[in-house]
């Protein structure tokens, strides 16, 4: 072994313990990486450029960037809204299936984050019992398809690099529906071993919200029920205004009238979220002011507006803003938001117009505390083009061969043209750190490569393994990836397990893409760490888990997920 190829080997195995260590830093360590293998000479900075531009890398960040217009359509807001209701065992079966299929057509982390609050606010079943299958639901739903998971787009990118055509959309499907079947049967026995968890009182602390049902809604006749109203995550049906009558509690058996004035309570981030139902008015929307422009204040005892209702107070000439939400500190609000008198201390939030800043009464009617940004909701065609654009671009990836680079771009094209998605949010919510993670083990791989430690690496191998069945090398690789994500994270076990894997493959002589797809349902078989996959992450703190339950819980998943992947995947990809 020459210096370099020492230098080298220290660099790799620095970076796996780097990641062990700095488990929520993973873009770091690869960057450190990147820019030691570029220092020592390991790579050129054309190496460099070239793999942060590299088809399957770029495919992976522009889905990131698409799925952030498509996490707020009412697709799963609509979807969620039929899961828990009727019996324990179908509302969990409905739950479970419907985040495993979206799974597999978005990102599972974004299916488990719309979910979460549903699950965690219903009546039916205790939240304990659903959060953790939630999240193994999606971590199985994820390896149906290419785009379900960043591990599978990762491997995807890497392959590419290594001069070989992209994987197929539904080549993980075959043994991602196997393991799915097997482990749902293995989840739905052991429900009733989790924790239950303690039921969260609600608070009257959260902001006071009014919607009008217009006379066109289809809204309408149907109850609160049907049309969806009950599960809104974090906003609360709590009243219902009808005819200066108020209806409190409202039942889901409740029917909706034309003129009904609805009372939400909750967070206000989510206010936009009542604007994807068909005839349902916000109160601020009758001065044309609601738009992306909110800012909550609060109530200066001498304010001219105390003591008058917001109905009288005259907000749009007065201030150029319309309230949308009010909170009162020590107090219950109850009926129409109109007709709620004004208090020192309320805490309001403004939609408010261009002229707002200028207006000279501020300071004596409020202390503004800042801008409040709430959840860009799509709603009407813009909603319909989202949905629409996604499930055109993936069709025409599948029926006609056309690379998922180019769909999506063009369809992040789409996005950016119908402003369902702005410049400045692809600013602010670009996937650095996977960017950052994909680069660096890529740099890694090449590095390896130009060293020549791979081709010592495969000659070691090779003669290692002389006499060895091919199947429990294969064996070994998955269960190292496997035992590497739960150390570290899965897109790191994919990025580290992957030149391994496939200099193996290559020293055998035989079929890379048994390791290679080894490799990607392993690194995504986190089913006993909480720090292994997102989502798991998620439920861990949404759930007051301990990592006991996690452990007993999740080993029986892990041996049926493995068992049954080992078993299905050679038959689908042969050595």
């Amino acid at each position: 072994m020459t210096l370099d190829q020492a230098l080298m080997l220290v660099i790799f195995l620095g970076t796996f313990a780097g990641l062990i260590r700095c488990q929520n830093h993973p873009e770091r360590v690869f960057g450190v990486a990147t820019l030691t293998c570029l220092a020592a000479s390991f790579v050129t900075t054309e190496q460099v450029f070239l793999n942060a531009v590299n088809p399957g890398l770029m495919t992976l960040v522009l889905l990131v960037l698409c799925s952030f217009s498509f996490e707020r359509t009412s697709v799963l807001r609509k979807v969620s809204s039929l899961l828990i209701n009727g019996s324990k065992v179908k509302s969990s079966l409905r739950t479970l299936v419907l985040a495993a299929l979206a799974s597999g057509l978005m990102n599972n982390t974004a299916v488990v984050a719309a979910l979460i609050s549903t699950v965690k606010n219903n009546t039916l079943i205790n939240p304990g019992r659903l959060l953790l299958p939630l999240s193994f639901a999606a971590v199985l739903g994820g390896t149906l398809t290419l785009v379900g998971t960043s591990t599978n787009l990762i491997v995807n990118s890497m392959l590419i690099e290594k001069g070989q055509p992209s994987l197929g959309f539904f080549d993980f499907t075959l043994v991602g529906l196997a393991a799915l079947f097997c482990c749902f049967f293995v989840i739905f026995l052991r429900i009733p071993s989790l924790p239950r968890m303690a039921k969260q009182e609600f608070s009257q602390k959260h902001y006071f919200v009014e919607a009008e049902i217009t006379a066109e809604s289809k809204l309408i006749g149907k109850s609160v029920e049907e049309n969806g109203l009950r599960n809104l995550g974090t906003l609360f049906l709590v009243e219902v205004v009808r005819c200066g009558r108020m209806i409190s509690p409202v039942t889901p058996e409740e029917v909706l009238q034309a003129g009904d004035k609805l009372i939400f309570s909750g967070d206000i981030s989510q206010v936009f979220v009542l604007k994807q139902f068909d005839g349902l008015e916000l109160y601020a929307q009758q001065d044309g002011l609601l738009r992306d422009n909110l800012t909550e204040v609060v109530i200066k005892p001498d304010s001219a507006i105390v003591g008058k209702t917001l109905k009288t107070a005259g907000f749009r000439a007065r201030f150029d803003a319309a309230v949308v939400a009010v909170r009162r500190d020590g107090g219950r609000l109850s009926g129409k938001l109109g007709d709620i008198s004004i208090q020192a201390g309320d805490f309001l939030v403004l939609a408010v117009g261009n002229d707002f800043a200028a207006r000279t009464n501020l300071s004596k009617n409020f202390y503004i505390l800042s801008g409040h940004q709430p959840e860009n909701m799509l709603h009407g065609w813009r909603n319909i083009s989202t949905i629409g654009g996604f499930i055109s671009a993936i069709a025409v990836s599948v029926l006609f061969s056309v690379p998922l680079l180019t769909c999506a771009l063009f369809y992040l094209a789409l996005l950016l043209f119908t402003k369902c998605l702005t410049v400045n949010e692809i600013k602010r919510r670009f996937p650095l750190e996977i960017w950052m993670i994909v680069l660096g083990a890529l740099t890694l791989a090449k590095g390896i490569e130009n060293t020549g430690l791979a081709a010592l690496m495969s000659s070691h191998i090779e003669s290692l393994l002389a006499g060895h069945s091919v199947y429990l090398v294969f064996i070994a690789i998955f269960g190292l990836t496997l035992l590497v994500t739960e150390l570290v994270t899965n897109n790191a076990a994919a990025a580290l397990m992957f030149p391994i894997a496939y200099s193996i493959a290559l020293a055998m002589g035989v079929n890379v893409m048994p390791f290679v797809m080894a490799v990607a349902f392993a690194a995504s078989g986190s089913f006993i760490s909480p720090y292994g996959y997102q989502t798991n992450v998620m439920v861990y703190n949404a759930g007051n888990y301990k990592l006991l339950d996690f452990i007993k819980f999740g080993v029986p998943v892990s041996l049926v997920y493995s068992a049954v992947v080992l078993t299905v995947l050679p038959r689908v990809f042969p050595f």
